[in-house]
């Protein structure tokens, strides 16, 4: 028994010293310039056509708020707002997911226009998640006279995985492709009290996109 809660203590001392680690990828395919003037506006859109999946809410947030920040923040339009303008063609159902499609709908009468009341220059779709990859080990928890307490050790694994398709809606093009994947490990061991060491892959993800989604459309390329 004494090899065993020793053998548990160890693997608790490796998890705690390993805490936080995410491994992060980001990757670009741009397919033309692009530059973004002062007026200019950016709208975040979440793909929710996926009924098996869809982008978290929470994500589409971070990921404004990071793009927004800062001396060279762009500036961002709701996603709420930007649907409610143009009701209802950007609605989940009816939403273009393709040069033609998105074409097609600026030529309706009136679309182009509302649309240049929004001020929106570039238009991202958002799809990805956060999922449970992998995990394992095994945690117990008992209350009796002496009082409660747990004993075991958990760990699960983490893929974030996002893609950013950015549009100009000036020249209504697909500009380029952005995606973000982070992958880390959360742990919760326990002797007596439960302390999860939770790795923030959806966080990293956020931050990398934003990151880059930012680069790609300030900075010309071609300068």
């Amino acid at each position: 028994m004494k090899a065993n809660r020793l053998t548990l203590l160890t693997t608790i001392g490796l998890a705690l010293s390993q805490a936080g680690c995410v491994t992060s990828r980001i990757e670009e395919a741009r397919h033309t310039a692009t530059g973004i003037g002062k007026s200019e506006r950016v709208v975040i859109l979440a793909q929710r056509q996926n009924v098996d999946y869809q982008t978290e809410d929470g994500f589409v947030t971070c990921l404004g708020t990071e793009l927004s920040n800062g001396s060279n923040g762009l500036q961002m339009h709701p996603e709420r707002e930007f649907m409610d303008q143009l009701f209802p063609w950007f609605e989940p159902a009816h939403a273009p997911t393709h040069s033609e499609s998105l074409r097609t709908l600026l030529e309706r009468p009136g679309v182009a226009d509302r649309l240049a009341q929004t001020g929106v220059r570039y238009l991202i779709w958002i799809d990805g998640t956060t999922q449970i990859v992998d995990g394992g080990g095994n945690l117990s928890c008992t209350v009796g006279a002496g009082g409660a307490g747990c004993f075991g050790f958990q760990w699960w694994e983490n893929d974030s995985s996002y893609e950013a398709a950015v549009w100009d809606l000036q020249t209504v093009e697909h500009v380029g492709t952005i995606s973000a994947d982070a992958v880390g490990t959360s742990y919760l061991p326990a002797v007596i009290v439960p302390i999860p060491i939770i790795a923030r892959t959806k966080n990293a993800a956020c931050n990398g996109l934003a990151r880059q989604i930012r680069e790609f459309l300030v900075a010309d390329p071609s300068d």
